[in-house]
């Protein structure tokens, strides 16, 4: 991954060339406001893709929520998925979820998976990782890494989005599970108790092994591997590869949906506080500096369902440079906010109006490719019907701006 992100960066090496597209892609020109851009099949016929990350070689991945990690080759998807993948609890948002390579994968060929880990008899599941080395069509020497404290019946909110820093150290997202939120009992909730996973962001070394440095490590009421909490449904992640802040989007209940700026050992608030309701009406408290809980860089009301994260750093979108991409399973949308910084401050700009891909449809993941290009997962709100990857390119063969 330090090879794509340098590439990303501008890497003249590998800059102005997109991956390979299949003979049948097809091409479809939106209105952004600063310019045409073009919105481009690179593969089709996925069953709800959840995840894509790039190898060295035109290669690029794609996790399939039932189970599956796929492997597109030069445009071309191999119709057998990779062999060695753990078995997962395919119910509600549950399965196979994200993929990450490791930051020296083109040394060692390691490859992470977070996915819905079912228990012995199958009626209950937790968020785990693995990790294993990818040989020709097979993963290798799979070994889990990390299995959070977060076992529950119900399919919801797994969290599971992966990510590496400039350090070599993995953070993953874990959802609620779905936990009652009730506010006559906000501060007891699992979201709140440092004696679980539920409701985190946990930072690992690469093998799973708890830093030392971590906020928590060293307290008999905490669990050590975690960096934040007080998060509901955290299924955005991303770390700016210039700055290495870390950026997280969430889904919040009726409305107040979040993009947060992440720090170790802060409380984000859920359910003691937010900017949406509760099911059934309840609004919930929004004085979060009262309360000594994090405000987000951003709230979304009504909600867009937060999903794929990216903060983009590519030339072939000038205009984009520097901006965080949030896509949208609700109203069906990536929402595009410019990052500015002010001394140690960062805030987003306006949100551009209107928002990409507006209406194309569910978008799950949103990722940067070696090409510096933007690569989406569509998704299938109703679960079976298969989907694209698709790319944003700029229209015309001229960077956005110009």
């Amino acid at each position: 991954m330090q090879a794509i992100r340098s590439a990303g960066m501008g890497s003249a090496v590998v800059l102005g060339l997109a991956l390979a597209l299949p003979a049948s892609a097809q091409t479809t020109t939106y209105q952004s406001e600063s310019g045409p851009y073009n919105v481009v099949t690179v593969v089709d016929g996925l069953q709800d893709p959840w995840s894509i990350a790039f190898l060295p070689g035109d290669v690029m991945l794609v996790t399939e929520r039932p189970g599956r990690l796929r492997t597109v080759r030069n445009g071309i998807l191999d119709p057998d998925p990779v062999g060695g993948t753990p078995e997962v609890w395919y119910q509600g948002q549950g399965g196979l979820l994200d993929v990450v390579p490791h930051p020296d994968f083109e040394s060692n060929g390691l490859i992470y998976l977070s996915f819905s880990k079912p228990d012995a008899n199958g009626s209950e599941a937790t968020t785990a990782v693995v990790r294993g080395r990818l040989d020709g069509g097979e993963l290798t020497g799979v070994e889990e890494i990390f299995e959070a404290v977060a076992w529950g019946a119900g399919g919801a909110h797994f969290g599971s989005r992966l990510a590496f820093d400039a350090d070599g150290y993995l953070f993953v997202t874990i959802g609620d599970r779905g936990a009652s939120p009730a506010m006559e009992t906000a501060y007891l909730h699992p979201s709140q108790d440092l004696t679980n996973h539920q409701g985190t962001i946990v930072r690992l070394h690469d093998d799973g092994r708890v830093p030392a440095d971590n906020p928590f490590v060293g307290r008999s009421d905490a669990l050590p591997e975690i960096w934040s909490y007080g998060h509901r449904s955290p299924q955005g992640l991303a770390i700016h590869p210039g700055t290495g802040d870390i950026y997280m989007s969430e889904h919040g209940p009726q409305g107040g949906d979040e993009l947060n700026l992440v720090l170790p050992g802060r409380n984000y608030g859920w359910p003691v506080a937010g900017y949406g309701s509760q099911y059934g009406g309840e609004r919930l408290v929004s004085t979060r500096e009262v309360l000594g809980m994090e405000e987000p860089l951003q709230h979304f009301t009504p909600s867009i369902a937060p999903s794929g994260l990216m903060v983009y750093t590519g030339e072939s979108f000038p205009e984009w440079r520097n901006s965080i991409f949030m896509g949208g399973l609700a109203h069906p949308q990536i929402a595009r906010m410019p990052l500015i910084s002010e001394g140690e401050d960062v805030y987003v700009g306006e949100l551009e109006r209107p928002p990409l891909m507006l209406g194309f449809g569910r978008i799950r993941a949103i990722t940067q490719g070696p090409d510096d290009l933007i690569y989406v997962a569509i998704d299938d709100r109703r679960g079976g019907g298969l989907t694209p990857i698709v790319r944003l390119e700029p229209a015309g063969g001229r960077s956005a701006g110009q």
